[in-house]
């Protein structure tokens, strides 16, 4: 299970680092996920981009992934208000092109990601935890790596 436990690690590192360079290379897309009533948008992405970044790099490492999955799951909790508007509005769905149900299909995936953050903060859990972190990872990445 420590193999499977490692490999989901490195594959969720990299998706932050990939997601949070994303950031920077392409703020427009994330922009509009950002709840207009915020302000400083552009630097908000910037932020959650260097915060993403930073956590993927530190899930790479022993010494550092129990920090780097619990700010794992405090970002995941900031960002949720942006799904939850991404869903109640018409303006970033019609900007990202998705309809309402895929803006609705796509909460809760952050909550197996935050499941999969908890997994990844602790070094000693039930086996049944971890196989049900193990299956939970699977249709996860894949929804993730659709987007």
């Amino acid at each position: 299970m420590n193999y499977i436990k490692l490999t989901t690690v490195y594959a969720l590192a990299i998706l932050y680092i990939s997601v949070g360079i994303t950031h920077f290379t392409n703020p427009d897309f994330f922009i509009p996920l950002v709840p207009p009533s915020l302000i400083y948008l552009k630097e908000l992405v910037f932020i959650s981009g260097i915060v993403e970044v930073m956590m993927g790099v530190m899930l790479f490492f022993k010494s550092s992934r129990k920090l780097g999955a619990t700010i794992t799951i405090i970002l995941l909790l900031a960002v949720f208000p942006a799904n939850i508007y991404l869903y109640l509005s018409d303006t970033p769905r019609n900007i990202l092109d998705i309809s309402k149900n895929q803006a609705l299909f796509r909460l809760p995936f952050q909550v197996p990601l935050i499941i999969i953050a908890y997994w990844h903060s602790t070094e000693k859990t039930s086996k049944r935890f971890s196989f049900f972190c193990s299956v939970i990872f699977i249709p996860t990445i894949i929804y993730f790596i659709s987007l």
